[in-house]
């Protein structure tokens, strides 16, 4: 119980920040399409990272736990 009130209070938590720094917002409003599409990408190229290594890491724990289980 106490996971699913953590899970939906961090959804809402999540919605209510502001994850961009003052110098981020400034080049996405200045109206510059070229920086912003750029920022796009490198925002989009460090979120792929935290996936892959979680996804990496459940690989091997799945692996390891059926290794084990025969």
């Amino acid at each position: 119980m106490k996971k699913i009130l953590l899970t939906i209070l961090l959804f809402f938590t999540i919605q209510i920040m502001s994850p961009q720094c003052a110098m981020c917002k400034a080049v996405v409003e200045s109206g510059n399409a070229s920086e912003a599409e750029g920022l796009n990408s490198g925002i989009l190229y460090l979120m792929v990272f935290p996936y892959l290594l979680v996804g990496v890491l459940l690989y091997f724990i799945i692996k390891n736990k059926r290794k084990n289980k025969i």
